[in-house]
């Protein structure tokens, strides 16, 4: 294989668009255990599964209750998910907010750059 064209080209391409994403105005940036909660949010509100707070601080692998409390509050803070309401009062859902779906938008739009410029 050309040592020029490996696959491995578009992901570093893809991490240096993502990069400079970073420094464009939008959300404030997560700590790395905040970046793995995301994910987590994402892949529930992708397969349309319901994610309450009570779920979350079920998962034991993402830290201890209060932890993941103080997570989410500063998530919260920070614009990446917000809590809707339930037909219990006393239940929140966990949810990706507009801008955080924004900005997953922008990654795929920069997956998708890296992808062409390792094809021309």
């Amino acid at each position: 294989m050309d040592k020029n064209n490996r696959p491995a080209d578009i992901y570093v391409r893809f991490l240096q668009l993502a990069n400079a994403l970073r420094g464009l105005p939008s959300l404030p940036s997560l700590d790395p255990l905040e970046d793995r909660i995301l994910a987590f949010v994402a892949r529930a509100g992708q397969a349309k599964e319901r994610l309450s707070v009570r779920d979350m601080m079920a998962q034991s692998e993402l830290g201890s209750p209060a932890m993941l409390h103080s997570r989410l509050k500063s998530m919260r803070e920070k614009g990446w998910i917000v809590l809707t309401d339930t037909d219990d009062t006393r239940r929140k859902q966990v949810e990706l907010s507009q801008a955080a779906w924004l900005h997953f938008d922008k990654l795929s739009k920069c997956l998708l750059q890296a992808t062409r410029d390792a094809g021309a």
